[in-house]
C-alpha cells in the first residue's frame, strides 16, 4: 500500500529529508504529518471511502503530498493534466465524479464543477493548519488508489484505473533495475500528472531517500539543482535530454554525484544517447518502457549506454520483474522469436480497465493480459524491439498524442472533407503532429489552426499542416492509408518506439 512506503522511510530516519521543493525542505515526520493532516481535511470535507480527489497545479511537495494522502486516506487520487483546455478538464472531472478540487489561481474557475475546492496554495495550507493528522485508511491492495487520464482514440480522454497493488508492484520493478537505498536523491522533472512523473516516489521513500522536485522542465535549473542537491537519478524524456546536453556544454556545472538517468516515453536515437553518456560519463542510461495501463513500467534496459554498438542497444530491454510479456498475432497467439506482433503483458502492475469506459477495457484487457496496441518483436536473448504503433499515437516531447483525437478537432470545420494526422521527424521533440486536410473551400492553414486550438491542447495542435483538394491515399477498403503519406517525411531517419 502507498502509505506503508511513507511509514518505512519514517521508520528508517524520522529526520531524514524526504522532499526538497524549492525554498521547502521536509523531513520524512514533517512530510508524514501534513499527509495526516490531508486526509483529515478530506474526511472533514466529507469525502467517503473510495471518492475522487482532483487536483491541477505543476510539480511541487504540495502534489506529493495529494498523491501519498488521498490513497492513504482511503480516497482515490485523480491527477489533471495542468497543460489541458478547460474543455478537457472539465470533462475529466465529470467523468471521474471528483467531489474535491485541488488547483492553483488560474483554474479557481474550475471550482463549480465539484462539491469542494481547495486553491492552492493558501486555501490548502489552511486546512492542513485546521486539520489534526489523521489515521491512514484500511485500505487493501485492489482498492483503487488513482485515476490517471490518457488521451482517448474516440476523442474522448480514457481514465486509467491504478491500484494499491499496480503502483507497488511498480515500485518493486524499479527497484529491481537500479540500487535504491537511503542515499538516493530522485530529481522529479517530468510532470507529476504523468506516471512517469511519480515513477520513483514510493520506491525512494520506501527507502528512506529524498525526493527533489522542480516545478517545471528548465535545463539551467536542472543542472543547478543536480549541483546544488548532490541529485543521484532522474528520468527525462529525450526532448528534455537534448537539451540538457546543450546547456551543460555550455555551462558546466559538477554534476558528478548523477549516477543513473533513465528515459522514455519517446524516441531517443544512439545519437542522442552518446552524447549524453559523453556529457555525463560518471552517469548510467536506462531505457524505460511503459504505457499508464501498467503503472507504467514494461521493461527495462540498465546500463544501456554499454549497448549502444551491439542490436540489444536499440531494443526497450528485457521485461520487468513479475512481468509477463509476449508478442501475438491477430487470434492472439503467441509468436516465435523474430517475428512481429503486438506486445500484450500481464502482471500485478497491469491495471483493471478504464473508469466508466466498459467497450475500452473489454477492447484491451483480454482474459488478464493488457494488449498495448504496439507492435514489436522478441529477439533471441528475450529484448523486446518495438517496430511500430497499432494506435497511430504520436509522441512529442514525452506527451501522447492520439491522431483521431487532432482529426476529430479538425473535423469540426465545415470545409473539411478529409483529414489524416501523423508524426513526422522532429530534432527537438522527438515526433512532430503534422495533418494533410482535403478542403472544399477557401481556408487558410491558420484558419484551420485556430479550430484545433479551441477544442484540444496546445502541444496536440498540428505544426504543420498540408492543404489539399484531392482525396487522400485509401486501401480497398476505403481506410485512408497514413502509412503512405507518412513514409516520405520519414526517409533517411530512425523512427524507433520508446
Amino acid at each position: 500500500m502507498i502509505s506503508a512506503s511513507l511509514q518505512r522511510g519514517l521508520e528508517l530516519d524520522p529526520d531524514a529529508v524526504a522532499t526538497v521543493c524549492g525554498d521547502v525542505t521536509l523531513t520524512y515526520t514533517e512530510l508524514h504529518d501534513r499527509a495526516g493532516r490531508l486526509v483529515a481535511a478530506l474526511r472533514a470535507a466529507g469525502l467517503q471511502r473510495g471518492d475522487r480527489v482532483a487536483v491541477v497545479a505543476p510539480n511541487c511537495h504540495r502534489l506529493l503530498e495529494l498523491y501519498l494522502a488521498a490513497p492513504s486516506g482511503g480516497f482515490v487520487i485523480v491527477p489533471l493534466n495542468a497543460r489541458h483546455t478547460e474543455v478537457e478538464l472539465r470533462y475529466a472531472l465529470q467523468d471521474s465524479g471528483a467531489k474535491v478540487l485541488f488547483a492553483t489561481p488560474a483554474w479557481s474557475h474550475l471550482g463549480d464543477a465539484v462539491d469542494t475546492f481547495f486553491e492552492l496554495p493558501d486555501a490548502y495550507e489552511a486546512a492542513l493548519t485546521a486539520s489534526p493528522p489523521a489515521e491512514w485508511a484500511d485500505v487493501g491492495a485492489d482498492d483503487l488508489a488513482g485515476l490517471f487520464y490518457t488521451g482517448g482514440t474516440t476523442g474522448a480522454a480514457k481514465g486509467v484505473m491504478l491500484t494499491h497493488r499496480n503502483l507497488d508492484a511498480n515500485a518493486d520493478n524499479l527497484m529491481g533495475a537500479w540500487a535504491f537505498d537511503k542515499a538516493i536523491r530522485w530529481l522529479i522533472v517530468a510532470p507529476m500528472f504523468h506516471a512517469a512523473g511519480t515513477i520513483a516516489v514510493l520506491a525512494t521513500l520506501g527507502s528512506g531517500g529524498r525526493q527533489v522536485i522542480l516545478p517545471a522542465f528548465d535545463p539551467a535549473a536542472l543542472l543547478d539543482t543536480i549541483e546544488r542537491e548532490g541529485v543521484t537519478a532522474t528520468l527525462l524524456v529525450p526532448a528534455m535530454l537534448g537539451a540538457v546536453v546543450e546547456e551543460q556544454r555550455r555551462r558546466p556545472r559538477d554534476v558528478s554525484t548523477l549516477r543513473l538517468i533513465s528515459h522514455g516515453s519517446a524516441p531517443a536515437g544512439p545519437a542522442l544517447l552518446r552524447s549524453v553518456s559523453e556529457t555525463f560519463p560518471e552517469a548510467s542510461l536506462m531505457h524505460i518502457y511503459g504505457a499508464t495501463e501498467t503503472a507504467p513500467i514494461l521493461t527495462l534496459l540498465p546500463d544501456e549506454h554499454l549497448l549502444l554498438d551491439q542490436p540489444q542497444g536499440r531494443s526497450c530491454g528485457h521485461a520487468a520483474i513479475g512481468v509477463e510479456l509476449e508478442i501475438v498475432d491477430t487470434r492472439h497467439q503467441r509468436v516465435p522469436p523474430g517475428e512481429v506482433g503486438e506486445v500484450r503483458v500481464r502482471g500485478a502492475n497491469v491495471s483493471p480497465g478504464y473508469w466508466n469506459k466498459p467497450e475500452q477495457t473489454e477492447a484491451a484487457f483480454v482474459d488478464g493480459w493488457y494488449h498495448s496496441g504496439d507492435l514489436g518483436f522478441l529477439d533471441d536473448t528475450g529484448h523486446l524491439h518495438l517496430v511500430d504503433r497499432l494506435k497511430d499515437m504520436i509522441v512529442s516531447g514525452g506527451e501522447n498524442v492520439y491522431s483521431t483525437e487532432v482529426e476529430l478537432a479538425l473535423y469540426c470545420h465545415p470545409l473539411v472533407a478529409e483529414v489524416a494526422v501523423f508524426g513526422v521527424p522532429d530534432e527537438r521533440w522527438g515526433e512532430a503532429v503534422h495533418a494533410v486536410a482535403v478542403v472544399t473551400g477557401s481556408i487558410s492553414e491558420s484558419e484551420l489552426l485556430d479550430v484545433a486550438r479551441l477544442r484540444i491542447a496546445s502541444y496536440k495542435v498540428p505544426k504543420t499542416i498540408e492543404l489539399r483538394t484531392e482525396p487522400l491515399p485509401k486501401s480497398a477498403a476505403g481506410k485512408i492509408l497514413k502509412r503512405k503519406l507518412r513514409d516520405p517525411f520519414w526517409a533517411g531517419h530512425e523512427q524507433q518506439i520508446a
